[in-house]
């Protein structure tokens, strides 16, 4: 039986319906999007053609809701130090919880928060926990689905005690998961690059947040190097973490049955790193 599906970020251009098809287009078996425009507030509501549309694409290239982990705009900031500017990040985060919903997904990729060098870090994993208590009693079926950050600029979340300081606080925690960035993890500071030190950060992540909560991962190369804290991404086996880590990940039961997803710098190669990374099944 299959366990691992892997694919890509994929373009909505010309409806979200079209999403599938991009997947399918590239051997993908999994794959992330955006619900909208993601440089923009506001958007359009979803039509009832391309929710229909999206929904028969699904069907028809055989890619379940469970291997589609959306991504919401980058605009958001959950754990924004004003106020008003916070309201506004929850009203875009929860008007994309509702695209999800609508379109029979069951998760939203999210990005914590950044504090902006105006409160502490526990400040805005404080604002964080308040955005998504707000968000998840407003909404039902859709998991927010928080993603580990590389800890450029002021992002909060490059630290595993980051995360699972939000999950903690959260209320209704059957609501919450985690996706894994390779590139963010390494640019933190968490080796893979060995069997190793691999074993050592997924106990770690273990211990610290909780394999439970696994609901995906980002599979990407870094430009820069361990614990530079810098977010470059890089195609696979091209940057400073290497093949061997991502063999790792596509032998390893804890990453079975999500949507693995390439954020890799060169889409034309997107093909051939899906059929390299199946090819690393032993």
């Amino acid at each position: 039986m299959e366990t691992k599906f892997v694919g890509a970020h994929v373009s909505i251009a010309g409806g979200v319906e079209n999403a599938p098809l991009n997947a399918a287009k590239i051997g993908a078996k999994a794959f992330a999007m955006f619900t909208k425009n993601q440089r923009q507030w506001k958007a359009r509501p979803l039509s009832r053609e391309s929710i229909q549309g999206f929904r028969q694409n699904m069907e028809h290239v055989g890619i379940t809701p469970d291997h589609c982990l959306p991504h919401d705009s980058y605009l958001i900031n959950l754990g924004h130090p004003v106020p008003e500017k916070r309201r506004k990040s929850l009203d875009a985060f929860r008007d994309e919880m509702k695209r999800c919903s609508e379109l029979g997904l069951g998760m939203l990729n999210f990005h914590p928060g950044s504090h902006l060098n105006e409160i502490t870090e526990n400040q805005c994993i404080d604002n964080i926990v308040e955005s998504l208590d707000t968000v998840l009693s407003e909404t039902c079926g859709v998991k927010a689905v928080i993603e580990n950050t590389a800890g450029q600029g002021t992002n909060v979340g490059y630290r595993f005690e980051h995360i699972a300081a939000i999950i903690e606080g959260v209320s209704d925690r059957s609501r919450i998961g985690v996706c894994i960035d390779t590139c963010h993890a390494f640019a933190a500071g968490y080796d893979i690059r060995t069997r190793k030190v691999y074993e050592q950060t997924m106990d770690e992540l273990d211990r610290v947040i909780g394999v439970e909560y696994l609901c995906g991962a980002h599979l990407n190369d870094s430009k820069k190097g361990l614990g530079s804290r810098v977010d470059r991404h890089q195609s696979l086996g091209r940057g400073e973490i290497g093949l061997d880590a991502f063999g790792y990940i596509m032998n390893d039961q804890r990453f079975d049955n999500m949507p693995l997803v390439l954020e890799t710098v060169d889409p034309s190669l997107w093909p051939e790193e899906i059929r390299l990374l199946y090819s690393l099944v032993e």
